[in-house]
Order: C-alpha cells, then sequence, then structure tokens
C-alpha cells in the first residue's frame, strides 16, 4: 500500500496530497479510524503524530476490529481538512499500521456515552433539571438524598448540550464521557480490500521463489 504521498478516504479512491487540490480550509472535528496489528507502544507512536502537528485529540477508543488480529483505533480532533490529510499520511507510514482514513460525521454512524453526577437536592428544587433530562433522552439510573446519576447515549453534540444546560442550573458535581464509537456509512470494506490484496501478492511472491 501507498505510504508516501496518499491520504485514503473511505470512497472508491484515495485522494493524493497534492498541494494544488482544493481543500476545505474550515477547521471542524474529523474522526480517524486507523487499523494496526495489535503490537505495543504503538498508541503512543500515532499520539505523537498528533503531538507534532501541535493538533489536540479530543477523544481516543482503541478496541479489537472485526477483522481478525487487527486493533482499531477511532480518534476524534479539530484540524483543517489539509492537516487531516497530513495526519493520516504520517500514520499510515507506520509499519504496524494497516489502514488509516479520516471521516467527517455525515460519513459516519456514531455513538458516545456520558455519566453526569448531579445534586439530588437541586434537582428536586429545580424542575428544568428534570426536564432537561428529558428533553435530551437521557435516563436517571440512580438517585439518592445526596446525588443522582443521569446517563444519556447519543451524539457528541447532544450529549455536549445537556452538559452545557445542566451546568447552567449549578447541579453537576461530575461528569464524564467515553470516547467516540463509530461504523462507516460506506458499502465497501477497504481494509478487507486492502488484505486481501496484500495476500495475493504475498502468495504470488511466495510462487516465484519456489
Amino acid at each position: 500500500m501507498p505510504q508516501t504521498d496518499i491520504a485514503m478516504r473511505d470512497t472508491d479512491t484515495p485522494i493524493a496530497l497534492n498541494p494544488d487540490m482544493e481543500k476545505d480550509n474550515t477547521e471542524k472535528l474529523y474522526t480517524f479510524l486507523i487499523y494496526s496489528e495489535n503490537v505495543p507502544g504503538l498508541l503512543s507512536q500515532i499520539s505523537a503524530v498528533f503531538t507534532r502537528r501541535q493538533v489536540n485529540i479530543e477523544s481516543l477508543n482503541v478496541c479489537a476490529s472485526s477483522t481478525p488480529g487487527a486493533h482499531k483505533y477511532t480518534i476524534t480532533a479539530y484540524c483543517d481538512e489539509h492537516m487531516a490529510q497530513m495526519l493520516t499520511a504520517q500514520m499510515e507510514k507506520r509499519i504496524e499500521v494497516l489502514q488509516a482514513n479520516y471521516y467527517t460525521d455525515d460519513e459516519l454512524f456514531i455513538n458516545e456515552t456520558a455519566l453526569f453526577k448531579v445534586s439530588t437536592p437541586i434537582m428536586l428544587s429545580n424542575r428544568e433539571v428534570s426536564r432537561q433530562v428529558r428533553l435530551h433522552d437521557a435516563r436517571i439510573v440512580e438517585v439518592n438524598t445526596t446525588y443522582a446519576v443521569i446517563e444519556i447515549s447519543g451524539l457528541t453534540q447532544s450529549i455536549i448540550d445537556l452538559y452545557d444546560e445542566l451546568k447552567k442550573l449549578d447541579c453537576v458535581v461530575q461528569f464524564v464521557r467515553t470516547g467516540r464509537i463509530c461504523i462507516t456509512k460506506s458499502r465497501t470494506e477497504h481494509l478487507d480490500e486492502y488484505l486481501a490484496s496484500r495476500e495475493l501478492k504475498r502468495q504470488a511472491t511466495k510462487q516465484e521463489m519456489v
């Protein structure tokens, strides 16, 4: 797989890093999906790619993927498309990285989960707290005389919106949010195609050596 001047997108063709091509210079939240072999130390190497470009990682999730032997890194960061291309190309230069892609939110099915610990006395005295919980399709999973625990799952912005509203009501004691999990909307699985192509090349090389 080319690893010098190509940034892959989940479309039918790769996007070349051509400085003259038209780019989206607007800074937005991009999601990077990186597939790699499961080797120690790779996470720090991937994080270093963002650090060197002075791009802050907003969230990070690592898990096994549907492809045997491959792990999936889901990273979100604010940058423009040119920077997203450069970050993707740099990550693909790592020998353990099988493939790296970047996406906008409309190209993905996205989910996140968050937990809020809120003051029970404030929640009981101010009905707006419960109204905001219902309005954002959240649910109360624990309540006692001191605090209540609220859980919400959904899009990133929905979670942020609920946090902002509860913060205004001065009831938030603790807040925690998971990293983003997502799957692509594309009908083509580029990683599977790449691995199949790599295996065919390996078999062809093996036969030539016989």
